[in-house]
């Protein structure tokens, strides 16, 4: 088996690239929720949307411009990327329910993390990673597949 290390190497910078805007959204999306969940007692589920769509906005334009370099027809990468986003929300939101209500995590407390609610933003943080390593296969391989 031969290894294109040309590819390999660019595999690996569009990874280290995606990284950095998977930290800034996550940032992003941590932020919001921990404001609109904990500071001001809004729902799990709506704190976590919110969180999610301005996330995506910024993945959108950071990961067409910046990581996967596209310039192709906006509306068609636009509308995969929502469809990849919602798919992938799905996943997160599935993955989040069952570490809720099925592991017994919505009311874990962490004695060392000086924050309320600290079972559903540890939750938050592991779902948020399945999301993040199934939507990059999926803009990879579907929204900016390269031609």
């Amino acid at each position: 088996m031969n290894i294109d290390k040309g590819k390999a190497r660019t595999t690996g910078i569009q990874l280290l690239k995606y990284g950095v805007i998977g930290a800034s959204n996550t940032l992003i999306t941590l932020v919001v929720f921990y404001l609109l969940n904990t500071c001001l007692g809004l729902a799990y589920g709506i704190s976590n949307v919110v969180g999610y769509v301005l996330g995506v906005v910024n993945s959108f334009v950071w990961n067409r411009n910046w990581v996967f370099h596209t310039k192709r027809n906006l509306r068609r990468e636009a509308t995969l990327f929502v469809v990849g986003f919602l798919l992938c929300l799905g996943l997160q939101l599935a993955v989040s329910w069952v570490l809720l209500e099925g592991v017994g995590m919505k009311d874990m407390q962490v004695s060392w993390l000086p924050m309320k609610k600290s079972g559903q933003n540890i939750v938050m943080l592991i779902a948020m990673v399945v999301y993040t390593i199934a939507n990059y296969v999926y803009n990879r391989m579907v929204t900016f597949k390269a031609e």
